[in-house]
């Protein structure tokens, strides 16, 4: 099993409900279980915490993040590079090997070019200046690479917007695209199967955005399944129905709670 963790498991940390029974039935039903997000504000270890916290037994080796599947672009693609960080949180630990500079760090005054710059999640680090330097930095050419396109979260006080939302503007007026390695890129699903030790084939993936985990998990041979919690929007899915060519997911569930269930457990 695959599963992304805001929306499924937890809303702001807080467990949806039945998240802590459906893993203690895979556990008992000793049923491997991996865990992909692209939250980038935390480390796998804190990830891992905050989840054991609520309740649910997960191991930071469990956990595969936006940041971990960057850092291993980077060092294939820019090794030794001097990376500029734009990030709502230090995840540092999760970037081995990595010359990060953080935004916040930078002053007002800063013109030094880097050789990449790094896009994670959005956050008050997302403010005017440092997006215009990103922009100029970009439409100059200089590599872009953003942990996931995602363009909202969702939150117990509502939607926030996220890095995709600002990527669409910067890109379409630059000229260029940045790379984004986070979901739905094919890299995190495969390092997931990997990392069980199986064939895409033998997993599902269970999550609460139609595109970007689903669709996403489907493409490279998974089974998805798309719960109606957390991001999920039913006029998406309605949508997405109508065209009679669009990939369908699935299996669609109320709830992670619903899981066993639909596995027969």
């Amino acid at each position: 099993m695959l599963f992304d963790i805001d929306g499924v498991l937890v809303t702001s940390w807080k467990p949806i409900a039945g998240a802590r029974e459906t893993l203690r039935v895979l556990a008992d039903r000793q049923i491997a279980r991996s865990y992909l997000t692209n939250t980038t504000t935390k480390t796998r270890v804190q990830i891992a915490d905050l989840l054991s916290e609520a309740g649910m037994d997960v191991s930071a080796d469990e956990v595969i993040t936006a940041a971990v599947l960057t850092a291993e672009y980077v060092r294939d693609r820019y090794p030794g590079a001097r990376c500029f960080l734009v990030n709502s949180g230090q995840i540092g630990e999760d970037m081995t090997g990595i010359d990060l500079v953080y935004s916040h760090d930078v002053g007002d005054d800063a013109t030094e070019t880097p050789d990449v710059v790094l896009l994670g999640g959005a956050g008050r680090e997302y403010d005017h200046l440092t997006l215009s330097r990103v922009y100029d930095w970009m439409a100059r050419g200089v590599p872009v690479v953003a942990m996931h396109r995602s363009t909202a979260w969702n939150t117990t006080g509502g939607l926030r917007i996220d890095t995709g939302m600002y990527l669409l503007g910067m890109e379409e007026t630059s000229g260029r695209k940045a790379v984004a390695v986070g979901k739905p890129a094919p890299e995190g699903f495969l390092a997931s199967a990997n990392r069980l030790g199986v064939d895409p084939e033998e997993m599902y993936m269970v999550g609460d955005d139609l595109n970007n985990d689903v669709l996403a998990a489907q493409v490279v041979g998974m089974a998805g399944v798309l719960v109606r919690t957390g991001k999920f929007r039913q006029d998406t899915l309605d949508r997405w129905a109508t065209d009679e060519f669009a990939m369908q997911p699935n299996f669609v569930i109320d709830s992670v709670a619903d899981l066993p269930e639909l596995l027969g457990l």
